[in-house]
């Protein structure tokens, strides 16, 4: 699209009047709307014609890329056919029966019965719902508490608010539901306890089951938890042990385990989920974003049929759903994502794109500013810091200079802080990352210059 420099002025000026935008950053927005009008590959262009190369992938959503037309013909498809029919009562769309299918086929051990939703936070919160009732009809009405780790991101409903570990996100909407329950993070470069592998003996995991018994195990409907927590966390990869040591906590205990895989499904730890890394099998699984690479809103709970037969007799229905869950448009656009990332052997590729880019930030350690390097596949974290043995950190806000640095120089980076997050889409070339790396290495130079490093 073209805009007159009436019209670009004019958008940026309502957006900033009229929007109140999601996750907004008023610092950020005194210093210019931004506003994107195309995208193709890793790239993408804004309104004043500035193309960009986007490493984190339209918040860590889009893994195929942009403007893929097999995605569009999809779409287009399904609005020949029917453009909506919702997923209610005993009706269902086409394409939302042949996604379920899929995901069956796609999804680890007994997972194979999904429930359809819009977005990951819905996808959290309805995997909640779903083991609160699960108890209920079984039973054990006496559980409803959810246990969730601190500095651990779980999605932008009250709910979900509720069980995400980050203080500064709940305290301006609380009070939250009751009985949410946090645990250590587990981040073994930052423990809570001070301690230290392997002289620890996991003292979190130890943690956790304290929590489970003082709260009651009796009271407890689920422990909720990313297997690889996502962006806001740095992407610490979790001590060996650990995630099998929570399946068998929750086995002994008849708790359900969720994982939230909304950011870290589809391919891009370098396998179709991260918890496969780790050979553990939740009892609800819950992802979105990747699932349609953000061509359409979708978000899924994938569970057992064991935890489905809770709700196949009449009266025991799942009490749960929305207008738009499952969307058809949703399921097709999904379907053909996935068909991609099949015949692009995309999973593949992004545990080949692990390595390398493990091995270009490992080089960035020759700078003393840059104090941890953590992540798998094609999601990474640089912390910086002011003195690397200490974990000290660092006064000056280097990460916004060295995120406005890529961005005056054509690039999209994700900062939180003083934490740089590296997330491209799977599809990047290799000349694509050395320029990305190229970009990160320039950027951290002028930072450090900047601040008289």
């Amino acid at each position: 699209m073209n805009f007159t420099d009436a019209e670009k002025a004019r958008l940026k000026a309502s957006a900033r009047k009229h929007v109140l935008g999601h996750w907004m950053d008023n610092a950020d927005l005194d210093k210019g709307v931004k506003i994107f009008t195309r995208g193709k590959g890793c790239r993408i262009t804004d309104i004043d014609g500035n193309e960009f190369i986007d490493t984190f992938s339209n918040l860590v959503t889009c893994a195929i890329g942009h403007g893929r037309e097999e995605i569009r013909l999809a779409i287009d498809e399904q609005l020949k056919d029917l453009e909506f029919f919702p997923n209610y009562h005993d009706g269902f769309s086409a394409p939302l029966v042949r996604l379920a299918e899929k995901l069956a086929e796609l999804a680890p051990g007994d997972l194979e019965v999904t429930f359809f939703l819009n977005s990951g936070s819905e996808a959290n919160e309805t995997a909640v719902k779903m083991a609160r009732q699960y108890f209920w009809q079984t039973g054990q009405k006496g559980r409803y508490k959810v246990i969730s780790r601190r500095c651990s991101y779980h999605g932008t409903t009250l709910a979900a608010t509720s069980w995400t570990g980050f203080s500064a996100l709940r305290e301006p909407v609380e009070p939250l539901m009751p009985g949410s329950i946090y645990a250590p993070q587990v981040k073994c470069s930052e423990c809570e306890m001070g301690l230290k592998l392997p002289g620890c003996n996991m003292a979190c995991l130890r943690e956790l089951e304290r929590i489970v018994v003082s709260e009651g195990p009796d009271t407890v409907a689920a422990i909720l938890m990313d297997p690889l927590p996502g962006s806001n966390s740095g992407y610490p990869v979790p001590p060996e042990g650990y995630l099998k040591g929570v399946r068998e906590l929750c086995d002994k205990y008849g708790i359900l385990l969720i994982f939230d895989e909304v950011q870290t499904g589809f391919a891009k730890t370098g396998k179709w989920f991260a918890c496969e890394h780790f050979g553990v099998v939740p009892d609800i699984l819950d992802v979105s974003k990747s699932i349609t690479s953000g061509y359409a809103p979708l978000g899924a709970c994938i569970t057992t049929q064991k935890i489905a037969s809770a709700f196949s007799a009449p009266g025991n229905e799942f009490r749960s759903g929305s207008t738009y869950g499952g969307h058809g448009i949703s399921c097709a656009a999904a379907l053909a994502n996935i068909e991609i990332m099949e015949r692009e052997h995309l999973v593949e590729r992004a545990a080949e794109l692990g390595k390398k880019i493990r091995e270009k930030l490992t080089e960035l350690m020759e700078f003393d500013v840059v104090g941890d390097i953590q992540g798998m596949g094609t999601l990474w974290a640089i912390e910086l810091m002011d003195d690397r043995e200490k974990r000290t950190k660092l006064a000056e806000p280097y990460g916004v200079f060295i995120r406005d640095w890529c961005y005056e120089h054509g690039m999209i980076l994700r900062n939180n802080g003083n934490m740089l997050v590296i997330a491209p889409p799977i599809v990047i070339t290799d000349e694509e990352l050395d320029l990305v790396m190229n970009n990160l290495r320039q950027a951290i130079q002028a930072a450090m210059k900047h601040f008289n490093r």
